[in-house]
């Protein structure tokens, strides 16, 4: 009782102070999809701004995309070695920084170099905080903690659109946008160092195991001879650019194909994305209904991804919709169900594999799905619709999910935690 840092420290032997845990881990990637959207709400601005095509915005996008599979290959093996606590902050505090450092951009070149450190920096968001719920939560939690954090980047979809859309039409500038948008992650730095710490209770968990800081060393190779990494990479690889698609593409095809002006952009989104918070949380717990009801962990979450997948080919007829009323439910519908479906694939990943292993493996996964981001939601997304439209777009995107799904059923099966 006298050594008051530990005191401060014994509050971690309750198990309920995994919801504190929680609510920062949400703070943080709501922090992080904000500072990354900035981008895609000022796109119109700053192609006009700058003189960029529709293809030259789909190489900045890329650039995004390439930075942040290089930094999770990184980012995975940096979380389990340095931990959450250290490696977040770190993350946290580069992030914040380049998006401050991005209303300085003033060509193409500066752009692509800005948004290749940014996708570095913000890399390290998901590894951290899946490794957070897989040392704080117990199995039958997990879904339903990964889908509570994982509404961060929705929230930021609905708060952020509007906010941004008033600071661009307040300050008239979207340099001084970057700046305010940026800074706001500073706050979350100064308060971080004094609420996270590693939980004293882990071997208490449910499927929760201490571990040494050495027995997070893992090679690359050991992980990739099993088929559950392999299959969760498939999954990343096939969705994410859907995600991707949507964040950087859906302002612009507002704009351009439905003569929805800035501050409209701004109101619709957040219906979007608000559709899109309920959807993945309602995912998150329809999982740990099942596993509660006696199903695996593995089984219970593929049949909620199976589910998701299939709601993906109907939303892909909003482009053909006439009225913006139903392209917007539609897309809604598109957001819900690959929300979902992330809650579900990210907290495979805890299911498949020992604490231990789980921040290299979703670096791992996080590099597949950036790939996939790279490749088709920016240079691809961008080729097809300067050349195509966006009808070709679109249904690319309603068939990635499916596909997905049949990777992950056939190298993802039931069995206890993989400790490689």
């Amino acid at each position: 009782m006298n050594d008051l840092p530990d005191c401060g420290r014994d509050r971690q032997a309750y198990p309920d102070f995994r919801w504190v845990i929680l609510a920062l881990l949400f703070c943080a990637t709501t922090v992080n999809y904000l500072d990354r959207i900035v981008l895609g709400n000022v796109a119109d601005t700053v192609k006009t701004y700058l003189g960029l095509s529709e293809k030259q915005y789909g190489y900045i996008v890329a650039a995004f995309q390439t930075g942040y599979a290089a930094g999770l290959l990184i980012a995975g093996r940096v979380m389990d070695w340095l931990g959450a606590r250290v490696g977040y902050l770190m993350a946290i505090a580069a992030w914040s920084a380049v998006t401050c450092l991005t209303g300085v951009s003033n060509s193409l070149g500066t752009l692509i170099a800005a948004q290749c450190v940014m996708g570095l920096a913000a890399a390290g968001n998901f590894p951290a905080a899946i490794k957070a719920v897989a040392e704080w939560f117990p199995a039958r939690q997990r879904s339903l903690a990964t889908s509570l954090f994982n509404s961060g980047p929705s929230v930021a979809l609905v708060v952020g659109p509007p906010i941004i859309a008033w600071l661009l039409i307040g300050t008239g500038s979207w340099r001084l946008t970057f700046v305010v948008m940026g800074s706001v992650g500073f706050v979350l730095v100064a308060v971080w160092p004094f609420v996270y710490r590693r939980p004293l209770h882990l071997s208490n968990l449910e499927g929760g195991v201490h571990e040494s800081p050495r027995a997070a060393r893992l090679r690359w190779s050991r992980l990739l001879t099993h088929r559950e990494t392999f299959g969760i990479m498939i999954g990343k690889f096939c969705t994410d650019p859907v995600w991707w698609f949507y964040i950087a593409w859906l302002p612009s095809y507002l704009a351009r194909n439905r003569d929805f002006d800035i501050m409209k952009i701004g109101l619709t989104l957040p219906v979007i994305y608000g559709l899109a918070i309920i959807g993945g949380n309602f995912a998150g717990w329809t999982a740990g209904f099942l596993i509660r009801r006696g199903w695996k962990p593995r089984n219970a979450r593929k049949m909620v991804m199976l589910t998701c997948a299939l709601c993906m080919p109907v939303s892909a007829f909003a482009v053909y919709a006439q009225q913006p009323w139903a392209a917007i439910l539609l897309v809604s519908l598109a957001n819900a169900a690959h929300n979902g479906w992330s809650a579900n694939i990210f907290t495979l990943v805890g299911d498949c594999f020992k604490p231990a292993a789980v921040g290299s493996v979703t670096g791992l996964i996080g590099f597949a799905g950036a790939v996939g981001g790279i490749l088709i939601s920016g240079l691809a997304s961008g080729l097809i619709i300067e050349h195509f439209g966006y009808v070709p777009i679109f249904l690319l995107m309603g068939a990635l999910h499916p596909l997905a799904m049949v990777f992950v059923h056939m190298l993802v099966k039931p069995g206890e935690p993989i400790d490689p």
